[in-house]
């Protein structure tokens, strides 16, 4: 039997956004699966994988640490004889592609998103830019998300042999399945996302602290990824927003949402607005790529500026203006939108058409 090596740096967004690729590899290969983590373990191991456990420091730039990573990587290629590599996000895709290029083995990549690499500027962007060229040159197929991120590279010069677009990592329209409209006098947003000031919680706080009443509230779904839990403390205190705190689970709160909202800087697709959409509820999202693919504005949901609170609050106010049955009217065009566009059999076809065509 074939063997395939996924790399990625979350086994909870392998198992949520990627399971049915995975499952879908299970039934024909013999997979392994390395991740830093054991929140789906037992998930993925039900599934027929085997795992390898393999810290990653996601956002840290230590020369040391990425390469006892490479090694790392180099070494479970040869101990699992891999005949094909599918690598997730930054670090699994440099080093990943590095290593796999070293042993000869072909190897897929998928751009999840930039971040906040591709900000900075002068030796640091030099030495991303470079590295990213390495790791993917000697890909198979790179994956994009939105053509803004495909770009980008393009115009670095960063390829590999093929390049495929994919609507995100596609939704699952049965897990996610429509839920019928709130109907109450109360509306609550929800913030979906790691809290950090590149997903834009600033603005969101801003925006909870001129808009919250008694039937206006602000909820905060996704752990704490920079030093904001003081100020998430003080404020869930004052009655300004409520911490849900981080789920794997995440549909019964989608489908106890008003409005879904994303407020990021960047997106590789943004998982939350598709699964939002899918569960029939409107949106609220930043207007880049990433986000603006997921909804139609005043259809299925309202843009506005990332970064720009005053827009994010004017776009709030818009959709408190509708009624309830306006409101229920959006979600079931945003349920209408994923399943024409998103539904991630067909991102699922995608993947394994390319693993096909190598193995």
């Amino acid at each position: 039997m074939k063997k395939v090596l996924v790399l990625t740096n979350s086994s909870g967004g392998l198992y949520d956004f990627r399971g049915e690729f995975v499952k879908a590899l299970t039934l024909k290969y013999e997979v392994w699966v390395s991740m830093p983590d054991d929140v789906k373990e037992r998930e993925l191991t039900d599934m027929g994988c085997r795992i390898i456990r393999t810290p990653i420091n996601r956002r840290g730039i230590n020369p040391l640490e990425d390469l006892k990573l490479y090694r790392a990587y180099v070494k479970m290629m040869k101990e699992t004889g891999s005949d094909l590599v599918v690598t997730y996000t930054i670090k699994p895709n440099i080093y990943g592609g590095f290593a796999a290029g070293m042993k000869k083995i072909p190897y897929i990549a998928t751009i999840t998103g930039l971040g906040g690499a591709f900000d900075r500027t002068g030796l640091l962007l030099k030495l991303i830019v470079g590295m990213y060229r390495a790791g993917l040159k000697r890909a198979a197929c790179v994956f994009f998300q939105n053509e803004e991120n495909r770009g980008i590279f393009q115009s670095m010069r960063i390829a590999g042999k093929k390049e495929r677009m994919v609507m995100g990592s596609g939704v699952n329209l049965e897990k996610h399945s429509y839920e019928p409209y709130p109907e109450r006098e109360e509306t609550h947003f929800l913030f979906v996302g790691r809290v950090m000031k590149e997903r834009g919680i600033l603005e969101y706080i801003v925006a909870a602290r001129r808009l919250h009443s008694d039937r206006v509230f602000f909820d905060i779904m996704g752990y704490c990824d920079e030093d904001y839990q003081e100020l998430l403390d003080d404020l869930e205190k004052e009655g300004v927003i409520r911490q849900i705190g981080f789920h794997t689970r995440v549909h019964e709160y989608l489908a106890a949402a008003d409005a879904i909202v994303v407020a990021s800087f960047h997106e590789g697709m943004s998982n939350a607005l598709i699964e939002g959409a899918a569960t029939g509820r409107p949106v609220i999202a930043s207007n880049i790529s990433g986000c603006k693919e997921a909804f139609e504005e005043g259809v299925t949901g309202f843009g506005f500026t990332p970064g720009n609170p005053e827009e994010l609050i004017d776009a709030m106010e818009k959709f408190l203006a509708l009624s309830t049955k306006e409101r229920a009217a959006m979600g079931q065009r945003g349920r209408k939108k994923m399943e024409r566009e998103f539904d991630r059999k067909l991102v699922t076809a995608a993947y394994m058409d390319e693993v096909s065509n190598l193995i």
